[in-house]
């Protein structure tokens, strides 16, 4: 990326180039400006975290993009939410206990969008570590089994490899978790 006068040269698939502002525009000029253009090329609804990532590549294209927020942007659902693109480790436990193939192919897709949002979008995504406690012998190897299984339908594409903590680490790492009957922690990456 190379900045010459008021414009930003993107390298990427085909060259576009966007304008640098040095001043944003106000609402009330963002409303003028809804109002006085006759045509956009493309309209979201929805300011959250997906709308604005749909606009923001609509713009980057050299469309013409409105975006339009009920509330104040990022003040909704998807704001609330983790931001975590997840493969689906709970539709593949429900693709094992059901032998729903429709749903292992969801998560196999789903794996394949992460990495490939992780490849295109690294200043967007990150692999994240989720450790999740376990308060009953027998869960530890239930989950574990299950979160091997979400690594081995990764492949490739399996961002770390998952791991057991044990009782004492996990504690360690997260000391307001319960201690009584905490057996071990099971760490995984999405």
């Amino acid at each position: 990326m190379a900045i010459e006068g008021t414009f930003v040269h993107v390298q990427a698939a085909e060259t576009v180039t966007v304008p640098i502002k040095s001043h944003y525009p106000t609402r009330e000029e963002q409303i003028l400006a809804l109002q006085t253009t006759s045509e956009f090329d493309v309209l979201v609804i929805g300011g959250g975290a997906t709308g604005c990532g749909c606009a923001l590549d609509a713009v980057t294209r050299g469309l013409k993009t409105a975006l339009l927020e009920r509330d104040d942007f990022s003040s909704g659902t998807s704001s609330r939410s983790t931001k975590l693109i997840h493969g689906g480790v709970r539709y593949l436990q429900k693709a094992i206990m059901k032998l729903d193939f429709e749903q292992y192919k969801m998560v196999k897709e789903a794996l394949e969008e992460r990495a490939n949002l992780l490849e295109i979008a690294p200043h967007l995504s990150a692999p994240l570590p989720i450790m999740l406690p376990v308060y009953k012998w027998w869960q530890l190897p239930y989950y574990w089994f299950g979160i091997k299984l979400y690594d081995l339908v990764a492949g490739s594409q399996c961002l770390k490899s998952s791991y057991v903590l044990s009782k004492s680490r996990a504690l360690e790492l997260f000391p307001m978790l319960r201690k009584d009957e905490l057996v071990g922690a099971i760490v995984y990456y999405d």
